[in-house]
């Protein structure tokens, strides 16, 4: 399959977590919009590796060719599990002072 397929459907589900992000009120479906994101780059990162590991076996090097992208998807991924778990913690701590998960109501914190 073309890289191009790959890049297609990055930039599909990367504009689908921004149109989310910034039009969603809900802090849920805003958390999950930017989890989208975060997985549309590492889709993107692991088809580039893909791509690369390829022209290395094709120009006869046969080496760990592709696999440092490999290695930062799997970092973004711990960091992005670690987001999860304290952005949930904040959304349900959220909920429970104020009864709403409405990211419009934070501006009323301020004051």
């Amino acid at each position: 399959m073309s890289i191009q397929y790959y890049i297609y459907f990055c930039l599909a589900l990367f504009s689908i977590g921004v149109v989310g992000v910034l039009t969603r009120r809900n802090a849920i479906i805003v958390f999950m919009c930017i989890e989208l994101m975060l997985n549309a780059v590492n889709l993107l990162l692991v088809a580039f590796s893909k791509m690369y590991y390829a022209m290395g076996i094709k120009g006869g090097v046969v080496s760990n060719a592709g696999i440092d992208a490999q290695i930062f998807v799997f970092f973004i991924m711990v960091v992005a599990a670690a987001e999860v778990s304290i952005g949930l913690a904040i959304i349900v701590m959220m909920y429970r002072n104020t009864h709403s998960i409405d990211i419009n109501f934070l501006n009323r914190l301020k004051n």
